[in-house]
C-alpha cells in the first residue's frame, strides 16, 4: 500500500482518538447542550482534528500540541464558569425571555434574529399551535424553546382531578442486549438469573432469541425479538 496513504490512516486513527479523549474529559455538556462556550470549542477542535488527519505540511506532534493546549484551554474556562457566575453568563451567555405574559418582545427576537417563523415552528414543536396559549416562552442556551402554558391550557393531572397517588415508579432495569444477559445489571438490581430465564421460557424464548429486555418502571419485563414477525413493514424505502 502507498505510504502516503498509510501516514493519513495513522494520522487519522490518531486524530479520532486524542478527540474521543478530549471528548471525554470535557464531559456531556460539549454533545447534548452547545452554549456559545461549547460552539467554539467543538467547530475549533474540529478544524485541528481534520488537519492533524489530512495537513502533511504540519508535523503530527506540532498538531497533537495544539490539540492539548486548546482543550486545556477549554477546560480551564469551563472551569472558570461553573465558579463565576460572571463568567459563565459572559461564556454561555443567558436564556432569553421571548414571550411574557402572553405579549411577544419584538426587541429580544430582534436581538437574537429570530423571525415570528421560526418561533412559530419551535412552539409547534411544543405541541403549541395557539400563541394565546403562552404565558412564557425562553429560549435557553442551547437554542432549545421552553414553553410555559397559561393556567388553563395546562394538561390536567391526577392531583387535579384528586386520584390515588401511583405506587412509586422504579427506573427501568436492562436485563438482555443483542441476545446477551447484562450480568451487572441483574447483581445491582436483585434481580436473579433464574427469574429471568423463567420469565423468558414462559414466552417459548431463548436468550439468544432475543434482541432487547428490560424491567419496566411499573415491574412487567418487555422483550423484543429478533424476528419481529412482521408480514409488511411500513419502511417503504
Amino acid at each position: 500500500m502507498d505510504l502516503h496513504i498509510l501516514d493519513i490512516v495513522f494520522r487519522s486513527v490518531l486524530a479520532f482518538t486524542i478527540m474521543m479523549i478530549i471528548a471525554r474529559i470535557l464531559g456531556k455538556p460539549t454533545i447534548s447542550q452547545l452554549t456559545y462556550h461549547d460552539f467554539v470549542v467543538t467547530i475549533t477542535l474540529g478544524a485541528l482534528t481534520a488537519n492533524l488527519s489530512f495537513n502533511k505540511q504540519v508535523s503530527v506532534w506540532q498538531m497533537i500540541t495544539a490539540l492539548l493546549t486548546f482543550s486545556i484551554i477549554a477546560y480551564i474556562l469551563m472551569y472558570l464558569a461553573l465558579k463565576n457566575r460572571t463568567l459563565r453568563k459572559w461564556f454561555s451567555g443567558q436564556p432569553t425571555v421571548i414571550i411574557q405574559d402572553g405579549k411577544i418582545l419584538e426587541s429580544n427576537m430582534r436581538k437574537l434574529k429570530l423571525t415570528l417563523d421560526t418561533l412559530n415552528q419551535e412552539l409547534r414543536e411544543k405541541d403549541v399551535f395557539n400563541l394565546e396559549e403562552v404565558q412564557y416562552a425562553i429560549l435557553e442556551l442551547n437554542g432549545k424553546l421552553s414553553v410555559l402554558r397559561k393556567p388553563e391550557y395546562l394538561p390536567v393531572t391526577r392531583k387535579d382531578l384528586k386520584l390515588k397517588p401511583i405506587k412509586k415508579q422504579l427506573f427501568p432495569i436492562e436485563l438482555i442486549m443483542d441476545g446477551q444477559v447484562i450480568g451487572d445489571n441483574l447483581t445491582a438490581n436483585g434481580v436473579t438469573r433464574e427469574w429471568l430465564l423463567s420469565q423468558v421460557k414462559k414466552r417459548g424464548l431463548t436468550i439468544e432469541k432475543i434482541n432487547y429486555a428490560v424491567k419496566s418502571s411499573n415491574g412487567t419485563l418487555y422483550i423484543d425479538q429478533y424476528e419481529d414477525r412482521i408480514k409488511h413493514s411500513i419502511d417503504r424505502e
